[in-house]
């Protein structure tokens, strides 16, 4: 971003974790399924979580309000659009779009 001059604001999401209405909001604006905004990694397996556990909204919420570390990143918003920015390539898709 800021290679191409786009100022941007880094929230680091483990120093301050979203809340629910910021999880709602990055909700709103990816395209995808709310089960996207988690990473089911090890950390997931670990807590024995499964993936089918978590799909909806309002379940993809309380897990990382819960659990902020499972929370795929990173995420770029960009007017009224926001993605998750693997590959990198998405972000430029994303400032392109607008």
């Amino acid at each position: 971003m800021r290679e191409r001059g786009v100022a941007c604001d880094v929230i680091e999401y483990l120093k301050t974790p979203p809340d629910r209405a910021t999880l709602e909001r990055l909700l709103a604006l990816l395209a995808g399924p709310p089960a996207d905004l988690v990473r089911k990694d090890k950390r997931f397996k670990e807590l024995g979580l499964r993936g089918a556990d978590y799909v909806t909204r309002e379940q993809v919420v309380g897990l990382l309000l819960e659990h902020p570390e499972l929370m795929e990143r990173p995420v770029v918003v960009h007017g009224k659009r926001a993605v998750i920015a693997r590959p990198s390539e998405r972000v430029e898709e994303l400032l392109g779009s607008q």
